[in-house]
């Protein structure tokens, strides 16, 4: 789906001031979706733009298919115009520290009086409670909420090789932001939404604190647990390449026997059920890395999926490019790289993970330029051409001449 007519959020138009990932996240999947987002951005651009090292991928991910509108908060005349467009707005979205947006007269409170139908989300590092005043970054959150405990081996924590608590809070809070809009049809009003990211991290470690409760025990870190199931972790393959296998349910476990010619281990009464070979992992598990070094990478993927497995090759995020199945469904979108020494440059980025009508959500707005919209959306929202020049002229805005 490219084009923004008639895509789910078509008609919904959102304010976005955020900066990182986990605001952006947000913004990103309403605008996908088909809303009308605008980036509020600093008159000099978003400092997210120019991130190094491993920051350098957050601008162009997750600010696709929004406008960029560059102003000066702290002027008035700039926080007027910001007004003007949050009146006609269905949704602000704010990843800012807590009393930034108040201070600025941006606050749920103050702005809830004046547009009782807006619908104002807040990304932030804690839900209401002793913590909320904190500042906190997505490793932050995985450390305090045992994620990182859980990802390491044991006494090295780790955080994962993602921003993943960032993305998941901006997920929750387009959930909520989505969920509001639908109960506004109803009541009439908006309300104020909430995400965290202690509480999404806490969410995810929510299957191992359950695990406790069920078994007396707490978990171990993933890389020294009690798998469920014996056959299931990475093995060596002959051409000293790695593959993850998981045999996971009895069925799969004959059908891999079979497959494999591993007679004797099908015959073998003390290995019928999956927990029964859990208990003989320590035997079973190097006879299947025998059996996988006869095979190269390719020969031994090749084996599984015809024998209907689960298994991986262990991919690089580079190795992604080329795909042949994101390829082949559209998973990778193409954006033009906005900023830095490679700007101008096209590249293809990871589409929403979602299918609706048997269609994927692609791009109908590129990755903006900063300010590149700013002239257009005032415009829009009822500005003249000599106060549009006014104010770029004074550099409360920015944006092409």
């Amino acid at each position: 789906m490219t084009a923004s007519q008639g895509l789910p959020l078509a008609g919904v138009r959102v304010i976005e001031f955020t900066h990182m990932v986990m605001g952006p996240a947000a913004g990103l999947i309403l605008a996908d979706l088909g809303a009308d987002v605008i980036k509020i951005e600093p008159v000099d651009g978003d400092s997210t733009r120019h991130l190094p090292g491993s920051g350098s991928g957050y601008f162009p991910m997750y600010n696709r298919n929004k406008r960029s509108l560059c102003v000066d908060l702290k002027a008035p005349d700039g926080l007027a115009a910001v007004q003007r467009l949050i009146s006609k707005a269905d949704v602000l979205i704010e990843n800012f520290r807590p009393g930034t947006m108040d201070r600025l007269g941006l606050g749920y409170e103050s702005l809830s009086q004046k547009y009782p139908r807006l619908i104002y989300c807040s990304e932030k590092g804690f839900l209401a409670g002793p913590y909320e005043h904190r500042t906190a970054l997505d490793e932050v959150a995985q450390m305090m909420g045992g994620l990182a405990y859980m990802t390491g081996p044991p006494g090295k924590p780790l955080r994962a090789g993602t921003s993943v608590i960032d993305v998941q809070g901006g997920m929750f809070g387009a959930v909520g932001i989505i969920a509001a809009l639908h109960q506004r049809n109803a009541t009439g009003l908006g309300q104020n939404v909430v995400a965290s990211l202690y509480e999404s991290t806490v969410f995810l470690v929510g299957q191992h604190m359950a695990q406790m409760a069920v078994t007396g025990k707490p978990a171990a870190p993933m890389p020294v647990r009690v798998s469920a199931w014996a056959i299931y972790q990475v093995f060596e393959t002959g051409d000293d390449n790695q593959v993850f296998v998981g045999v996971v349910s009895d069925k799969q476990w004959k059908d891999f026997c079979t497959a494999f010619g591993l007679h004797e281990l099908a015959a073998d009464r003390s290995l019928d059920t999956n927990n029964d070979r859990v208990k003989h992992k320590e035997r079973l598990v190097p006879l299947i890395q025998a059996e996988f070094r006869k095979y190269s990478k390719q020969q031994l993927m090749d084996k599984l999926e015809k024998t209907g497995l689960p298994f991986a090759p262990i991919a690089r995020p580079e190795d992604l490019f080329d795909d042949p199945h994101l390829a082949a469904n559209d998973g990778l979108v193409p954006i033009t790289i906005s900023d830095g020494p490679l700007a101008g440059q096209k590249t293809r980025l990871p589409a929403l993970p979602l299918e609706m009508g048997g269609e994927r959500f692609g791009v109908h707005r590129d990755v903006p330029r900063a300010g590149q919209h700013s002239r257009e959306v005032l415009r829009e929202a009822g500005f003249g051409e000599n106060e549009i020049l006014d104010l770029l002229g004074r550099r409360i805005i920015a944006g092409p001449a």
